[in-house]
């Protein structure tokens, strides 16, 4: 009994690593999708396009690895409850692929031209930098189900959500001079940002759930 509980464990374990796997994957996704709106780089943009069928792919394959496990194992109580959250997470994580997808896909429609406004700059590039640090916490949290840093993340989108409200106010001023096109890129890539981080806040909030069995 011993060793077969062993070998789940380390079913388990491969799976929590997964996730920290696809963490890191839409970090960098997000990372280079946010460098290639800003800089107009076609060429990257098309690599965190094609990178978006990696993640899904991966994240696929860790699905089916959990429902595997399920089947073979029939866990109870606490290990199901991870195996289901796990199944829950991987599908937050592989969204924040598709929209980091969506950011590199501005850029590349927009292309040769700048779908971000000299003025604006300061604002995505902040929007980049937060989704990424917000990321980047949150496997720190699918890794080592920090409770307390799990309650940061949330607080931590906060400043996201102010982010956005900046962005939407300055696209909807009077003065607005760069026309309805372009206020229609920025509106969606301000969405892109803002649901991107949603999405890492419900893993952590999962992971939470995980380790106290209440909801933060």
């Amino acid at each position: 009994m011993a060793l077969i509980r062993s070998v789940f464990q380390d079913e388990l374990d491969n799976v929590s690593q997964s996730l920290v796997d696809l963490t890191a994957m839409v970090s960098t996704s997000m990372t280079k999708a946010t460098t290639a709106i800003l800089s107009c780089d076609l060429k990257l943009a098309e690599e965190v396009i094609a990178t978006d069928v990696k993640i899904d792919d991966y994240q696929h394959e860790t699905d089916s690895r959990i429902i595997d496990i399920i089947a073979r194992q029939q866990p109870v109580a606490s290990d199901l409850r991870a195996l289901v959250t796990a199944l829950r997470m991987g599908s937050d994580l592989e969204r924040m692929g598709d929209l980091a997808h969506h950011v590199a896909k501005v850029a590349r429609l927009r292309h040769p031209n700048a779908a971000v406004p000299p003025e604006l700059v300061s604002i995505i590039q902040a929007m980049g930098v937060t989704a990424v640090a917000i990321t980047e916490k949150t496997g720190v949290v699918v890794a080592t189900r920090n409770t307390q840093m799990a309650l940061e993340v949330e607080r931590d989108d906060d400043v996201m959500d102010d982010l956005h409200r900046k962005l939407i106010a300055v696209l909807i001023e009077p003065t607005w001079k760069h026309g309805i096109e372009t206020a229609i890129d920025l509106t969606l890539l301000g969405r892109y940002y803002e649901r991107y981080a949603d999405h890492a806040v419900s893993v952590a909030r999962r992971v939470y759930f995980l380790v106290t069995g209440t909801y933060a």
